[in-house]
């Protein structure tokens, strides 16, 4: 998150809060979870987020994919 009143940097954290909250959140039961077992779920997630998933915007390329075609990581 971003410095107070920085509303491009906040959009975007609303954005993915919203989505890991849509995606991962709802729709299951969290009563037998436990805290570590939440904070791997949640680490999986951002992993996936960040590594795996496709989108339309990046020509149907997961992030990692897209950076890599560009010549911006290894």
């Amino acid at each position: 998150m971003s410095k107070k009143a920085c509303t491009r940097d906040n959009a975007a954290c609303e954005g993915f809060f919203g989505r890991l909250k849509t995606e991962m959140c709802y729709n299951r039961s969290w009563r037998t979870t436990t805290v570590n077992r939440f904070i791997q779920l949640v680490d999986d997630y951002i992993r996936w987020y960040n590594e795996k998933r496709i989108k339309l915007s990046l020509g149907g390329l997961s992030p990692v994919k897209y950076r890599v075609s560009r010549g911006l990581a290894a």
